[in-house]
């Protein structure tokens, strides 16, 4: 096969919010990224198959997020906010047109036909499962669907090799029981990889021990291949992804700069894939040029000024009426938003990103382009971004290089080359910063200890007291989850989170104890407990021998 391939890679993750309130952070939150990515994904992805095109991109859903999408509270809930939506767009509309401001009653007619087409495509066309929608286009080999840890803990700094296993195999089996098949690819949370070494943990006392690399443990629980970011590989300034989106980040990037360690592999193309040492297991890496043209609000393309403008809201109801305009004004200085001017700029710049790939990889030793994304970026950061898509891959067959599927990738170029890879990730400054500082150090000594009591009552006490145990586990897991600290630090979400680590650690510690009473519980225990269990109700199967 003579061609030279685009490995794209959307991550999809959305933390634990259905039953965890709605605005501004909870459920609302999720039903806001299905209707403006998940939703409009799907659809440029069928247009494509429809005309011929096999789209080859690979997608990862975090087995969290499947279990909201699975969830009988989500269908329900996602009907009425996709309804608000279209109420709220004629309630604008009649506003509008009352007040004489003729340009925002279109774009009010033009949300409420968009949030409509939403609402009949989610019932009728993926008949409320939205999942059942990737799964058939994978099903067609049309994408390839990618697994990841449980709730999207940040593995490298998880003390027990048992939390790793728990959260890559509970991940895997998740995967298999909603797509009926073993996945091939594994995406590390936040691309944080930690190898083969003497490690101890950074809070707490306690003796250093040697820990297998987190390729290992993914070879050992039979996945095929993961990714990493580009520093990894060559070493270089880091900035990582996040650090234009959330401008806190900046101080701890100043100190990540002064700490962060120097990777040990210097001059190898990162337009190849390689095999990581010890495990052999095959790995990609970041491509950081085509990787900010979408990352950056300023340098990309979402900064054009034609573009929808993310942060300027219409209250009551949160519609969007306006356009970037430029990134340096002030929202109140933003111009009223034209959808066929963005539409002009979407064929611009989608053939400027084929270019891109054109010339990269005829100047670059390699074989392959790995664009790795959050795929919320694709038309809830970037409102366009799924059109933009579907453009690039068009144009893409019309050209040598193709989008590939991973595992294709792999088998075509079938690597050789081993690599020692250094401890790292795409975060700011290219380590743990962003996840552990001054400010989130608490909720690691929490995760901790729940660590230190897992080996107390695992698995004896587990066995007399099932269903508090199996309750135990899911606070456990979801209070390892990155997002926690990630909202801390970037203070997107500061209180909501932190109440979260509280609300999760407390329910642990009381069932907890519980468990290692071993009486029976009072009647408002029960109730406690299944509240709890209605809640905090993700995973009702561990995998085989997991919850034993």
């Amino acid at each position: 096969m003579n061609h030279k391939s685009w490995c794209l890679v959307l991550h999809s993750h959305i933390p634990y919010v259905i039953n965890h309130g709605r605005w501004p952070h909870g459920a609302d939150w999720l039903f806001e990224v299905c209707a403006e990515s998940y939703l409009p994904l799907l659809t440029v992805l069928c247009r494509l198959r429809n005309e011929g095109i096999t789209s080859n991109i690979n997608l990862s859903f975090t087995p969290v997020l499947m279990e909201q999408l699975k969830s009988r509270n989500f269908a329900a809930g996602f009907k009425r906010y996709l309804q608000m939506k279209i109420d709220l767009a004629r309630d604008n509309r009649a506003y509008f047109a009352q007040t004489g401001q003729d340009r925002l009653v279109r774009l009010a007619q033009y949300w409420e036909t968009w949030y409509q087409r939403a609402y009949e495509d989610f019932v009728s066309r993926w008949e409320e499962d939205i999942l059942k929608g990737f799964k058939k286009l994978q099903d067609e080999k049309q994408v390839e669907i990618l697994t990841s840890a449980a709730t999207h803990a940040y593995l490298p700094l998880l003390s027990d090799d048992r939390s790793v296993r728990f959260q890559v195999q509970q991940g895997r089996f998740v995967y298999e029981q909603y797509f009926g098949q073993p996945p091939a690819g594994f995406w590390l949370p936040e691309c944080a990889y930690r190898p083969r070494y003497v490690w101890k943990r950074p809070l707490k006392a306690g003796a250093a021990f040697l820990r297998p690399g987190l390729d290992e443990l993914l070879r050992e629980s039979g996945l095929k291949y993961f990714f990493v970011d580009t520093h990894l590989l060559r070493g270089g300034e880091v900035k990582g992804v996040y650090l234009e989106r959330f401008p806190v980040l900046k101080r701890l990037w100043q100190k990540a700069q002064q700490e962060q360690k120097p990777a040990r592999e210097q001059g190898l193309s990162p337009y190849l894939p390689y095999l990581a040492e010890p495990s052999g297991l095959p790995f990609f890496v970041r491509d950081e040029k085509s990787g900010s043209l979408v990352w950056s609000g300023q340098a990309g393309y979402p900064g054009d000024g034609w573009y929808l403008e993310f942060h300027k809201k219409h209250f009551p109801g949160g519609l969007r009426y306006w356009r970037v305009t430029s990134a340096q004004l002030d929202l109140g200085e933003k111009q009223i938003y034209q959808p066929e001017k963005a539409k002009e700029r979407l064929a611009e710049q989608a053939t400027h990103f084929v270019s891109l790939l054109t010339a990269a990889l005829k100047d670059q030793e390699g074989d392959v382009i790995a664009s790795l994304y959050d795929t919320e970026l694709f038309g809830h950061w970037w409102f366009e971004g799924p059109e933009w898509l579907y453009l690039v891959v068009k144009k893409l067959a019309l050209t040598k290089i193709r989008p590939e599927r991973a595992s294709l990738c792999l088998e075509r170029l079938n690597p050789q080359i081993p690599v020692s890879l250094p401890e790292g990730s795409w975060g700011t400054g290219g380590f743990h910063w962003v996840w552990l500082n001054e400010d989130t150090s608490w909720v690691w000594e929490k995760i901790y200890r729940l660590e230190d009591e897992w080996g107390k009552i695992y698995p004896d006490l587990a066995k007399r007291q099932p269903r508090l145990y199996r309750q135990w586990l899911r606070e456990k897991l979801l209070l390892e989850s990155s997002d926690w600290p990630f909202l801390i630090s970037t203070w997107t979400a500061r209180d909501y989170a932190e109440n979260r680590v509280a609300e999760h650690y407390e329910r642990a510690k009381i069932l907890l104890k519980w468990i290692k009473r071993g009486a029976p519980l009072q009647s408002e225990e029960q109730e406690q407990l299944l509240n709890w269990e209605k809640e905090d109700s993700l995973f009702p199967q561990f995998f085989p021998g997991g919850a034993e």
